[in-house]
């Protein structure tokens, strides 16, 4: 199906209720002797939209109200506030950790633009965020109703903003970064961009859920993980269509589907912050066994060992196929604390009971352990020999050698030979 032809059939579906639209928000008024150059201007009223006025331009603001109480996918919007109690208590430092931050301070952004690149030649049409307040839900739309405009847009945006941390679905990557590219442009005539703090929540969906899902898409992610169904969406890739639609002939419902879309993503921002943050918080009690044992990875990357070791020993007890990995992860912790004792305790398990790689693995270090921590030097030989006999039938079989190996696993079976002849 053509572009045009999508545009046509969705043009059909643009239309849906709000929340409530805010009119007691310091929204700049329409000026008086301005009304007449907006087109469609009582339409943009009764679509909760108002101008701001600047250096002879302007831009649309769009504002949107939602209870805390408001359901979108699993969550109550306002379960953000008890994440980020939980947060506060935390025992653990974390990328995600709101620790030391008001709820309000979060900001959940997003933009649409004309083009996918970073360059010059591309603008941002729309800048959408949301803020979680004591009693209610605020997203706010800027729109661009002209190119010529984006001195307007930008000091209505940047004139309001006092937050602290951004939160985004890969804006490090390309929001801000191309909103840093426009801004550069004119950053003479309105205020500077201010420093933050960022949490990227594209880098934590995918590592914690790139070997469930096809993809990390935010639209997957949420259809797949957050239980949200979108009805009648404008698909992302049709915004800059649209726009440029709109531009042409720039009639309200040309472009309210981009904006109802673009603030579904804002939502979906604060619903898919409180269900990573519930999943690191109560690993052990969300998700299954892979989302648990990607955090206790997560955690042990950060150097978070208790916390990791806790969920890794959680992930262990399971009968799922991540709990073998699990068990290797977790013997290594052990090897680090010198805990020998639990440690070959899981490696004699996966030498029972695990493939070959990971056998072999396990036969190793339990050669290593008896070797230089228990002192049993038969054990350690006999182990050292079974491991190399496994490695040898993986050759065989994956038509693949690993020289360096070889050498290092022969190497210690010629010293544990030397060592039973003393």
């Amino acid at each position: 199906m053509s572009i045009k032809h999508k545009l046509a059939r969705l043009k059909g579906h643009i239309a849906r209720n709000e929340p409530t639209h805010q009119d007691e928000t310091q929204v700049s008024s329409p000026a008086k002797t301005g009304d007449e150059t907006i087109p469609y201007f009582e339409r943009w009223l009764d679509f909760g939209v108002k101008p701001f006025f600047f250096d002879g331009e302007y831009c649309l603001i769009r504002e949107v109200v939602y209870p805390l109480d408001y359901r979108h996918g699993q969550y109550h919007l306002g379960e953000l506030h008890d994440v980020c109690s939980m947060w506060q208590q935390a025992p653990f430092t974390h990328p995600l950790s709101s620790k030391g931050h008001e709820v309000s301070d979060l900001f959940f952004f997003d933009t649409e633009t004309t083009g996918l690149g970073s360059g010059t030649g591309h603008v941002i049409f729309l800048l959408g965020h949301a803020r979680v307040y004591s009693d209610r839900v605020v997203v706010r739309q800027h729109f661009l109703p002209n190119p010529g405009a984006e001195i307007a847009l930008y000091q209505s945006f940047l004139s309001e903003v006092d937050y602290t941390t951004l939160v985004t679905y890969n804006g490090k990557a390309f929001d801000w970064p191309k909103l840093k590219t426009r801004h550069t442009l004119i950053r003479d005539t309105v205020p500077k961009l201010p420093a933050f703090g960022h949490f990227d929540l594209y880098h934590a969906a995918r590592r914690m859920w790139k070997q469930k899902l096809e993809s990390v898409r935010l639209a997957n992610v949420e259809k797949e993980i957050l239980g949200i169904e979108r009805e009648h969406d404008i698909p992302g890739f049709l915004a800059p269509m649209m726009y440029f639609d709109f531009l042409s002939t720039p009639h309200p419902e040309r472009i309210f589907g981009v904006l109802q879309h673009n603030e579904m993503d804002i939502l979906s921002l604060i619903t898919l912050y409180i269900h990573l943050s519930k999943q690191i918080l109560e690993a052990n009690e969300m998700g299954g066994t892979l989302e648990q044992f990607e955090t206790a990875r997560w955690f042990a990357a950060l150097g978070e060992i208790n916390a990791a070791k806790e969920v890794y020993e959680h992930v262990a007890e399971s009968d799922m196929q991540e709990s073998i990995k699990a068990k290797w992860n977790l013997s290594l912790l052990y090897k680090k604390e010198k805990r020998y004792e639990e440690a070959v305790e899981i490696w004699k398990d996966l030498f029972q009971h695990s493939n070959d790689s990971l056998k072999m693995k396990a036969a190793t270090e339990l050669a290593k352990a008896y070797e230089h921590y228990f002192r049993k030097i038969e054990e350690a030989y006999n182990y050292a020999i079974q491991s190399y006999e496994i490695w040898k039938s993986l050759v065989r079989t994956y038509k693949q050698k690993d020289e360096e190996q070889e050498y290092e696993l022969i190497k210690r079976i010629n010293r544990l030979k030397r060592k039973m002849k003393t």
